[in-house]
């Protein structure tokens, strides 16, 4: 039947597939906002982080974290500054001379990045006591202490990034070299002024002096030869000791385990040594000086039989001992 004029048509049947561009243009768009979204989301966290970060370096040079802060500020990203960290335990009861020593090294170092002109938000100086974060000591798989890391702002700590303290020591120095090895960070160390040699050495100045001066009718002592051996053999002992790379490399005393208390006087490594170990190299250099004086003596002098075996056996033991 024909359809008059005024009858309405149908329209053409799209195809299936017709939508689908614009399924496609809408998915990309949530797709983007979404991306934009993230993306913002991190920027504002990372802007949070790095200001509560610098807020807490401007009350104090080294920030103390437990362990929530550390996962959140050290290991959780987004980070693009870098944080040196220093694990360690101060608690008196943990017994640790060489923790201390060495946050005193490490205060002086982070004092002189806090107040010098280079100052910004790229590094940050973080403690981590064991008694304050035990689940990150256990975490990194650590059992000793002090210990010092670097974290990059990407990626995971490589093996560079572990301060080597057994064979450089832990002076303000060595760490910032360290630091500017592996951040490109450099950090001129100001340490505090220290009188007490100035003051020693008045002393001793004072007291050679007036020695000179209360004996100034007789110097015949200027001319002991005694004295003068007496005085080069300290000189000879402590070079000999190692007490100079001791006052270079600022090592240890001794090394206490903190799993099981055992101290170590001695170095298990052949590149480096504790000052105790110094000390004993000096006690036993100064006794086999000590037994050749007295074997010189028992073969010079005419004394009884029985002295001078008594002399030669005492220089046996000095000698064993080396």
């Amino acid at each position: 039947m024909a359809l008059g004029a005024g009858a309405a048509r149908p329209l053409p049947h799209l195809p299936a597939g017709g939508c689908l561009p614009l399924r496609l243009l809408l998915l990309l768009l949530l797709l983007c906002g979404q991306l934009g979204g993230g993306q913002k989301k991190k920027e504002n966290l990372l802007a949070e982080k790095v200001e509560q970060l610098m807020e807490w370096s401007s009350r104090r040079s080294v920030i103390r974290m437990n362990g929530d802060k550390f996962r959140r500020f050290v290991k959780a990203p987004p980070r693009n500054y870098s944080v040196v960290v220093m694990f360690t335990a101060l608690q008196p009861q943990r017994q640790c001379s060489v923790c201390r020593q060495a946050n005193e090294e490490y205060q002086v170092l982070a004092n002189s990045w806090r107040y010098s002109s280079a100052f910004s938000n790229k590094l940050f100086f973080t403690i981590v006591d064991y008694d304050e974060g035990a689940d990150v000591f256990q975490q990194l798989n650590m059992n000793s202490a002090p210990t010092f890391m670097h974290f990059p702002p990407k990626g995971k700590p490589k093996r560079a990034d572990t301060f080597d303290l057994q064979r450089i020591g832990f002076a303000a120095e060595q760490l910032a070299k360290w630091i500017a090895d592996r951040t490109d960070v450099h950090i001129r160390v100001f340490r505090p002024p220290n009188y007490s040699g100035t003051i020693a050495l008045a002393l001793l100045v004072s007291l050679v002096g007036g020695l000179l001066y209360l004996r100034r009718n007789n110097l015949e002592f200027i001319y002991n030869k005694t004295g003068w051996a007496m005085a080069a053999l300290c000189v000879v002992f402590a070079m000999t000791s190692g007490q100079m790379w001791n006052h270079i490399r600022g090592p240890p005393y001794a090394h206490k385990n903190p799993q099981n208390g055992q101290v170590s006087y001695i170095h298990g490594s052949s590149q480096a040594q504790f000052v105790a170990e110094s000390h004993i190299i000096l006690l036993l250099n100064a006794a086999i000086t000590m037994g050749m004086v007295l074997l010189n003596e028992a073969a010079t002098s005419k004394g009884d039989v029985g002295k001078r075996r008594t002399i030669e056996g005492l220089w046996k033991i000095p000698d064993f001992l080396h």
